[in-house]
């Protein structure tokens, strides 16, 4: 096999050629337009307006929310904050109106920013969209929106609205091959203090990854593998390699 075929087997930069001892030009231009998209996409700002438009015209209810990382300097330079709600927020999620979501829901839906904004605005609700059809027989919560969150933040919304499962969309860090991937986390009995032990994830949802509409097959199976078995995590992993081959 040559090294040109090697290239059109994958999107990683091998046999780049040189120019002398460098690399040749047009080579460097698309690792630094890579860098430079990877960058924005850490920057980027969540559309939470349009997010929350096109969730409640799902006929979805949709909570806009904050994690306590006030500004992107601050979420980038203290993980911890992002894994918590600030308090206005959680008084959105307990206020009057909201009562009947604390007795429960079947499951929650957590829409985060993360390391890239622009994968959650650009395949978030497309996934959400996607799965819809089939989640007809569940008791869904209000979908949360948060500004600023990492994937533990649905733990502390799971929780405090008593959803039996909580599934987290967020931007995965991104490479230089892909500014735009979307990851899932998918929680049993979300709280504070899960591990990412007790978590199962669904990672690189983008065009040239895992496809919106695969990916909405997959996470559907997921969740109903989790809510037939009441687990999540390497648990649920093996709880699945020990069935028979059907």
């Amino acid at each position: 096999m040559s090294w040109l075929d090697l290239r059109r087997a994958t999107p990683a930069r091998i046999a780049l050629g040189r120019s002398g001892t460098a690399l040749p030009t047009a080579a460097q231009l698309d690792f630094q337009l890579a860098h430079a998209r990877a960058r924005d996409a850490v920057h980027a700002t969540l559309d939470v307006g349009r997010i929350v438009a096109d969730l409640r015209g799902l006929g979805l209810e949709a909570l806009p929310l904050r994690s306590q990382a006030a500004e992107r300097a601050t979420y980038l330079r203290r993980p911890d904050l992002g894994q918590k709600l600030s308090e206005a927020s959680r008084q959105t999620l307990t206020k009057p109106g909201h009562d009947d979501k604390k007795q429960g829901c079947d499951v929650v839906f957590v829409v985060a920013d993360g390391l890239s904004a622009t994968a959650v605005n650009a395949h978030a609700v497309a996934l959400i969209t996607g799965m819809l059809p089939r989640l007809t027989g569940l008791k869904l919560g209000p979908v949360a929106v948060v500004e600023g969150g990492r994937v533990a933040i649905g733990d502390e919304i799971g929780g405090r609205i008593g959803a039996d499962l909580a599934a987290v969309l967020i931007g995965e860090r991104p490479g230089l091959s892909a500014a735009d991937s979307l990851g899932v986390y998918v929680t049993w009995q979300p709280a504070p203090g899960a591990v990412d032990a007790a978590r199962n994830c669904l990672s690189n949802i983008r065009a040239e990854g895992m496809p919106v509409p695969e990916a909405a097959e997959a996470l559907l199976r997921l969740m109903e593998n989790a809510r037939r078995h009441r687990m999540t995590g390497i648990a649920l992993s093996r709880q699945l390699a020990e069935l028979p081959a059907s």
